[in-house]
């Protein structure tokens, strides 16, 4: 109670208007001013800088400065752009740290710029945005759901498909080689934070295009593997596992996790970025089909953001819950509600793994 009480005096000052007056006019008081001033533009202007770093990569411009500095007449040339007009993008780009101006009217690769080139996955994924920034032009339209059919629904028809199972090629295809291209960072960070020396097989459950499990068996090649998704899904990955020569080390098989069981037992079963795409019943039903794939004592491994209050949960929580309504279906969790759905579907030993970066990806292990 007391908590509230300060909630709402500190609330009732900041929006009187004779009290912001009096504040400014003092130095602690202009420095709180302009911070939350600052803090608000950038919130406001965000878009903006998303737009400056989705023109530079349909652009190439990171790819065009990776090996040194260059002109602003030479980048113009090369994009075939007036000049000028490149130079509002250049100048934009260098003062969010993509790019930097350098003397005599050259540009290079900023820090944030050197990061993205080479980087195929998050490439990717900022030009899959433009199909989320689309639906976004009426944002009020999504929190309502009341606007035309969305892009983002269209790019991932699950949520919608009554019999998931009956979903061809073309319906899965965009989303699936999506999920593919972004999927090494997952498997990277997933495999740092877990060993999988002392067992024996492991099922990828909505292993999608066979990006993770493909490097699973590059990382831990005793193990048997086995990638479980639907039929469409499933074919895209037997051709991309067989254009990898792992067709033979690496088993597929057709399933709508969510209604049909998986014959076992298997040491490992993963879920890799798929939780947070669903409800909490259906999250139910694939954690069922989790926990009767799984010998007793068995591991489960989950991979996916999770929201939180503290950076990088509060970027998380932000981005997803917006992103996953767009989509259709699911939400961003917290490590404490989804501990809540595993304990109720009847896991135990639930512990969070740390990660390298958790903005790409958390891990979360339980046993059956």
């Amino acid at each position: 109670m007391a908590r509230n009480r300060l909630f709402k005096l500190r609330n009732r000052l900041l929006t009187d208007p004779g009290f912001r007056r009096w504040v400014q006019k003092t130095f602690i008081g202009r420095w709180l001013a302009n911070r939350q001033a600052y803090r608000l533009f950038r919130i406001a202007s965000g878009f903006v800088h998303s737009q400056v770093l989705l023109a530079c990569v349909r652009l190439d411009l990171f790819e065009r400065l990776r090996h040194g500095p260059l002109p602003l007449a030479r980048i113009a040339e090369g994009i075939s752009l007036p000049a000028e007009r490149v130079r509002h993008l250049l100048d934009a780009a260098s003062a969010l740290g993509l790019l930097e101006a350098r003397a005599g009217g050259y540009y290079g690769l900023g820090m944030l710029g050197a990061s993205m080139t080479g980087n195929t996955p998050l490439n990717a994924l900022v030009r899959h945005h433009a199909v989320l920034y689309e639906d976004l032009a009426d944002p009020v339209s999504v929190f309502a759901n009341d606007g035309p059919s969305r892009r983002m629904g269209e790019l991932w028809p699950y949520a919608a498909a009554e019999t998931p199972r009956s979903l061809g090629a073309d319906a899965v295809g965009a989303y699936t080689s999506l999920m593919a291209s972004s999927q090494s960072m997952i498997a990277e960070q997933v495999l740092d934070a877990v060993s999988m020396r002392r067992y024996g097989s492991l099922l990828d459950l909505g292993g999608g295009a066979g990006a993770f499990v493909a490097a699973v068996a590059e990382r831990w090649p005793h193990l048997a593997l086995t990638l479980a998704d639907l039929p469409a899904v499933a074919a895209i990955a037997r051709e991309r596992l067989d254009a990898k020569g792992l067709r033979e080390r690496i088993r597929v098989i057709e399933i709508d996790a969510a209604k049909e069981a998986v014959s076992g037992p298997y040491d490992i079963v993963s879920l890799v970025r798929i939780l947070h795409d669903h409800d909490d019943e259906r999250v139910l039903e694939l954690l069922a089909t989790a926990r009767a794939a799984l010998a007793p004592g068995g591991l489960l491994l989950i991979a996916e953001p999770l929201a939180g209050k503290r950076p990088p949960g509060d970027l998380i929580e932000t981005y997803f819950s917006v992103y996953l309504l767009a989509m259709g279906s699911g939400r961003p969790r917290r490590f404490e509600a989804l501990a809540a759905l595993l304990e109720k579907a009847g896991f135990r030993r639930i512990r969070q793994r740390p990660t390298p970066v958790p903005l790409i990806t958390s891990v979360i292990v339980a046993r059956r």
